[in-house]
């Protein structure tokens, strides 16, 4: 049956809607890494629309700066930080210039399609230094400043589907995401004697304006003609008003709403999760699911990525 006759799952609501009640963060302060842009930006304004204040958190003062401006129109109080994640002791100076965050979303993350045998040692280690080490060492700050006042928090990792089935063009960012997901199930056993929970969440694909050239040109790669819903641009776009390509590509017969992904993050760390810690939520439409009756044939990572034959 042809897709565009199906229903697939229903459009979100729109853009502003809450299943929390109002004021859910009222007082909490929530740090996001990576939040000037994407689907950091998507979370924070989340996060802001049911009362927390925001310090969002990126090595780049150009991606703060409009970041803040349009946050602070929900009507939160939004403070910024350049800070790359790989160096512990400014990680530790942007601990020192806030209040304690109640909230903290590793989002930051470094990624780009490579071929392994390609793939130089220097790239290797910026992925999972960002990726990895920068999750840990601000998870880390984080909780040991909780563990010394005696207060709890809630820590979300931002996560990747291929930590579980791996990432074939993308061995650097899956090793690191499934350290990732280790820390997730480790550090709520060990940290929720204290109060703190910590929790993964997985998104699918969600198109929005600041995706990166590659991303773009795997989905450029993947339309094959079709009309896109990788255009869809903006975290404001409706999704589900027309069957693109992407979409099609999706057991929901849609993509999904940045929105999505931070209505998720809010729920994780609300007073309604409490008791849940430990585990990792998928927010992709049942994607990473997927398989075959009759297997597709396999087609080599360099023919995906248009390379000639490896020469050494």
């Amino acid at each position: 049956m042809d897709s565009t006759a199906l229903p697939g799952l229903p459009a979100p609501p729109p853009l502003g809607a809450s299943a929390l009640p109002p004021g859910t963060y009222d007082g909490s302060l929530v740090l996001v890494t990576g939040g000037g842009t994407g689907l950091g930006r998507a979370i924070a304004a989340e996060f802001a629309r049911l009362g927390a204040d925001l310090l969002i958190v990126s090595r780049r003062e150009r991606h703060l700066a409009p970041a803040r401006e349009e946050l602070a129109k929900l009507g939160t109080r939004v403070t910024s930080a350049v800070c790359d994640i790989r160096d512990p002791k400014r990680i530790s100076e942007v601990f020192d210039g806030c209040a304690l965050p109640d909230v903290l979303v590793n989002n930051a993350a470094a990624n780009f399609p490579v071929p392994t045998e390609d793939m130089s040692p220097n790239a290797w280690q910026a992925v999972v230094d960002i990726t990895l080490t920068g999750t840990f060492l601000m998870t880390r700050e984080f909780g040991r400043r909780h563990l010394a006042a005696g207060t709890p928090g809630s820590v979300i990792d931002v996560g990747a589907s291929y930590a579980w089935t791996g990432g074939p063009g993308f061995a650097h960012s899956a090793a690191a995401k499934a350290g990732v997901e280790s820390l997730v199930r480790t550090l709520a056993v060990e940290w929720g004697p204290y109060g703190i929970q910590v929790n993964g969440l997985v998104p699918g694909l969600m198109p929005h304006a600041d995706m990166t050239d590659d991303i773009r040109g795997n989905l450029a790669r993947a339309e094959t003609g079709a009309d896109t819903a990788g255009d869809r641009g903006s975290p404001d776009d409706e999704v589900g008003a027309g069957r693109g390509a992407h979409d099609r590509r999706q057991p929901a017969l849609r993509v999904g709403a940045p929105r999505e992904l931070g209505w998720a993050a809010t729920f994780l760390a609300s007073p309604y999760a409490r008791f849940i810690t430990g585990h990792t939520l998928v927010v992709d439409g049942a994607n990473w699911q997927r398989r075959e009756l009759v297997s597709p044939p396999v087609t080599p990572v360099r023919d995906q990525l248009e390379r000639g034959p490896f020469t050494g």
